[in-house]
This record gives C-alpha cells, sequence and structure tokens, in this order.
C-alpha cells in the first residue's frame, strides 16, 4: 500500500493551502521605531510580522529619503527574521508609484509583503497590482510578493467580496479609524475603540463582511490596532474578542507591549492542538477515510479544519509531539 499522502495534497487537492501567518503584524514608521522592530523580532522566541510604514505612521516632507531607508533596513543584517514588509501610500497618493518602484527594485526578494492602505474599490488595487507586475518584470523578480490589502472606506466595505477576489493578495485588513472617521461626525470616535469598535452597528457590519470576504477567497482577515498602547490588557481583550467573536486570525501591533497579548490571544487552544494532533495521525493512518475517536466520527471536513489548527499552531510556536513534526512537517 502507497504511504498516506500529505494533508495539503489529500484535503485540499489542486487548491492553495489556506495562508497561514504569525498572529501579529507590527508596524512601525520612525527610524528609530523600525530599527527597534526589528531588534524585538530577531531577538523574540515567537514569530511576529513587521511591516515598515511609508504611510500614516511615517514622516511627512521625506518621502524619498525615507523609501531609501526602508530599502536599506531590508536589505540589512538587521532585517535577521527576513519577516518584514512595506505599507505604501494608498492609491490616491501622489506617492504610491514611487514606494512601489523603489520597494520592489530595492528589496523585492527579501520584503515578505507589500501593503496597500485606503483601497476605494477593485479598480485602484487592480492599479496597484498591475504596475507591481510590470514592476517585477522590469526587474526580473520571479517570486511574486503577497499583497496584503486595507478596506477602510465605504465603497471598499461594500466591494469587499470583489476585492477579495483579485489575484495576489494574501490578507484583508480593517482599518478602524480611516473607517470612523468617513462617516462625517455620524459615528462617534467611541468606535474606533472598545467596546464601542465591536458593538456599533456599523462597524460590526462591516468587520463581519470583511472577515467572510477574506475566509470566502482564502485570504486571512487581520483585525485593526488598539489605540491604548499603555494597557497590554485592553489589547489582549481586543485580540480575544476579534478572534472568537468575528473570526480574525491577525492582528495589528503599534507598540512593543502589544506583540505578546496579541499572540497569546490568537494562539490555538492547547487541548484543540492535542485533539488535532491525535485525529490527524489516525486519520493518516487511515489514508484519510473516515475513523472513530472517543466515540466521535471524524472525517476529511474535520481532517481540514484540524489541520488549519495544527499549521497555525506550528506557526505560533506550541510544542507538538515528534510522531506529528515526523509525519506531517519534516518533508516540508
Amino acid at each position: 500500500m502507497p504511504a498516506p499522502q500529505h494533508p495539503d495534497d489529500a484535503l485540499h487537492p489542486g487548491r492553495r493551502p489556506f495562508p497561514v501567518l504569525p498572529a501579529c503584524d507590527h508596524y512601525a514608521g520612525t527610524e528609530a521605531r523600525m530599527r527597534k522592530a526589528l531588534r524585538l523580532q530577531s531577538e523574540s522566541a515567537h514569530a511576529f510580522d513587521v511591516t515598515l510604514d511609508l504611510e500614516d505612521g511615517a514622516p511627512t516632507g521625506r518621502e524619498r529619503e525615507h523609501r531609501k531607508l526602508v530599502v536599506d533596513l531590508l536589505r540589512s543584517e538587521e532585517n535577521v527574521r527576513r519577516r518584514a514588509g512595506v505599507r505604501i501610500h494608498d492609491p490616491d497618493s501622489p506617492h504610491w508609484r514611487d514606494d512601489l518602484e523603489t520597494v520592489v527594485r530595492g528589496a523585492g526578494e527579501v520584503m515578505t509583503h507589500l501593503t496597500v492602505p485606503k483601497v476605494d474599490g477593485v479598480g485602484p488595487l487592480s492599479e496597484v497590482l498591475d504596475a507591481l507586475a510590470s514592476v517585477r518584470r522590469a526587474v526580473g523578480l520571479e517570486r511574486e510578493i503577497p499583497v496584503h490589502v486595507l478596506v477602510e472606506t465605504h465603497v471598499a466595505i461594500h466591494d469587499a467580496w470583489d476585492i477579495a477576489a483579485l489575484p495576489g493578495l494574501r490578507t484583508l485588513e480593517f482599518g478602524i479609524m480611516d473607517f470612523v472617521s468617513s462617516h462625517h461626525g455620524a459615528v462617534g470616535s467611541e468606535a474606533m475603540e472598545s467596546p464601542g469598535q465591536f458593538e456599533h452597528a456599523l462597524v460590526r457590519r462591516a468587520k463581519i463582511r470583511q472577515v467572510a470576504a477574506a475566509l470566502g477567497h482564502g485570504l486571512v482577515p487581520v483585525h485593526n490596532v488598539t489605540l491604548d498602547v499603555k494597557d497590554p490588557e485592553a489589547t489582549r481583550a481586543d485580540a480575544l474578542r476579534a478572534r472568537r467573536e468575528f473570526g480574525y486570525l491577525r492582528m495589528w501591533s503599534i507598540h512593543p507591549s502589544q506583540i505578546e497579548p496579541i499572540r497569546e490571544a490568537f494562539a490555538p487552544d492547547e487541548t484543540e492542538v492535542a485533539r488535532a494532533q491525535t485525529v490527524l495521525l489516525e486519520g493518516r493512518a487511515a489514508h484519510w477515510g473516515p475513523i472513530s475517536v472517543d466515540g466521535r466520527l471524524y472525517d476529511r471536513a474535520s481532517y481540514r479544519y484540524f489541520w488549519n489548527v495544527l499549521r497555525r499552531a506550528r506557526m505560533a510556536g506550541a510544542t507538538l509531539t515528534p510522531e506529528t513534526v515526523e509525519a506531517f512537517f519534516a518533508e516540508r
């Protein structure tokens, strides 16, 4: 009898596996904060991504110098983990093309992602994607650069499903401050923070639509920032609520104190990880046919669920049994 297939081959034949990313995406836009973010990342026992910001978190009036700094940092020895991407200016800005051209030409082979903010519909994003493809061709860059997209306007939320269907995307992210601000005062500033951000009807509707569109098209839904940078417990509470009530799988950090609470809140439950290992090992032994474990039936739908749990646990640094590692991760 042939060896059992790997879950990616047996459970998702012909389809792209769902992306598994670190739970925290840490944003930094000034030189000191960007260098600190990369240092913290290199010293951390757990994985998190860094986004070097050319947009709202960056100085204004020095766009050219800042682009060069970001490229230099991406290519430097400070970028030890090679898990850093870039947020460019939005498609309505006069700077976005220069941002994209500079960072892709200068560091396209090492940047993990390109984040596009304030996307106001399919048309503007398609223009950015076409420009990205053009620059890649011009410099002979064969690898794809995953695109992370911020939906934070009325049109973007309305068109979220169409936006998420575009090729080359990896995440769909919510920008709460711009979304609330776009309501011309009809939605109060309390909706930028908790509990309002989870309870105001218009914001809830936007988040639900964003998450549904992301998951429906195989993208990672990413939650917005917690504005309170002095209270890590506020970040933890927001992350837990985003994960449990809305289905988010990743969240922004804007202060080093927020990184660990986000990671902990999004980490898979230990009991569920243990069950995932048992079910998947027995399912593999049965060549992915139906099995019974502790009186419960498991089939391919169950295996797909637990395989995502296991992949996220691996990314989060959970301790897995040697048998699990050998069966599912040694060859990949």
